[in-house]
């Protein structure tokens, strides 16, 4: 039996999940109108991590943001609040999170994707722990870039210099931004991803993300600076298209909060027997297992569509693996 073959073999045996990966229906063909409309409205209107971010993006705007006419220069003054307020959710969240799946185990092993059981201690870690790397590199590196993008929008909203709406005036045009948001998230992901697993990309950059294979909530903003840039520049578009601030904060949530839940191992999140929320994502848990596949998520099918897709199964398997093999005999043979 080749290494390949008994590391898929081992791989059959690791995963604690059997269903398979499938796409939002928004882009089945033939069409399915009725299935299209409940996948762009369920997660807004069910208890999901999606309707916790626009419920705290909602409550942000509300109570905690200053006037807009105090941030018309860059202070220390009302960027600090910012800044500290974005520590202190990525602690509640991803520290949360792994406290109560990893340290406090409090659903065991229940609807966990890999059955290996603790995070990884190794020289290939900053400070040769998993859980400290990934707090280091999500805190230092991914809160600073989230509040610059977050500080940059509402400076400039403050100036004039980026359009925006009120609520009131344009209610359609927020529900379509709301509903738009993890279609332009999902496209956005899988280009920028392929592009970080260009050779020069993956090695000075995107390998610190890849260390993480078994993968836990502080692993889902453990990326090197140069990643969080381009990960999260997908709100750009807000600095162009004219949207609401709510709308900006919901889109920096689902890119900075959302990976700590996608990341975190556990299909859903039980207290007892009773599911509270989905989790993680086995369409992303693969890709940290097999790396050349699976570049996207499932809102939008472009794995399907450009032949990376791997949906949990063993013949799926076998297809990455071949490609893998061909890819690596095509740069021997280049040279690279």
């Amino acid at each position: 039996m080749t290494n390949d073959e008994q590391n898929d073999s081992r791989g059959r045996q690791m995963w604690n999940h059997k269903t398979p990966v499938t796409f939002s229906p928004l882009f089945d063909w033939p069409p399915s109108p009725k299935a299209a409309l409940i996948a762009l409205t369920k997660r807004w209107v069910t208890l999901s991590r999606n309707l916790l971010f626009l419920i705290v993006a909602w409550l942000v705007y509300r109570y905690l943001l200053q006037d807009l006419s105090l941030m018309q220069s860059l202070s220390v003054d009302w960027i600090l609040p910012i800044y500290l307020r974005n520590i202190l959710f990525m602690l509640v969240i991803a520290g949360g999170l792994h406290l109560y799946l990893f340290t406090f185990k409090a659903q065991g092993k229940r609807l966990k994707y890999d059955i290996r059981e603790q995070l990884e201690k190794s020289g290939k870690f900053s400070f040769r722990n998993q859980v400290l790397d990934n707090m280091f590199w999500s805190l230092a590196g991914g809160v600073t870039v989230w509040t610059a993008y977050e500080v940059l929008y509402l400076w400039g909203l403050a100036n004039g210099i980026i359009p925006s709406f009120a609520f009131a005036d344009h209610p359609l045009g927020f529900v379509l931004w709301v509903l738009v948001i993890p279609v332009l998230a999902s496209s956005h992901f899988y280009l920028i991803h392929r592009l970080l697993h260009w050779p020069p990309l993956y090695r000075g950059v995107h390998r610190l993300h890849h260390r993480n294979i078994h993968i836990g909530p502080w692993s889902g903003l453990s990326m090197h600076p140069v990643e969080h840039l381009i990960y999260m520049s997908s709100v750009l578009v807000h600095f162009i298209i004219p949207s609401h601030p709510v709308i900006l904060l919901v889109h920096l949530y689902s890119r900075c909060l959302g990976p700590a839940f996608s990341h975190a191992g556990f299909e859903k999140l039980l207290v007892k027997d009773t599911t509270v929320v989905d989790a993680a994502d086995f369409h992303h848990q693969l890709h940290h297992r097999f790396f050349e596949c699976n570049y996207g998520t499932v809102d939008a099918p472009w794995d399907r569509w450009f032949g990376s897709f791997h949906d949990g199964s063993d013949e799926a398997t076998v297809r990455i693996r071949e490609q893998r093999r061909r890819c690596e005999r095509r740069s021997r043979a280049d040279g690279v």
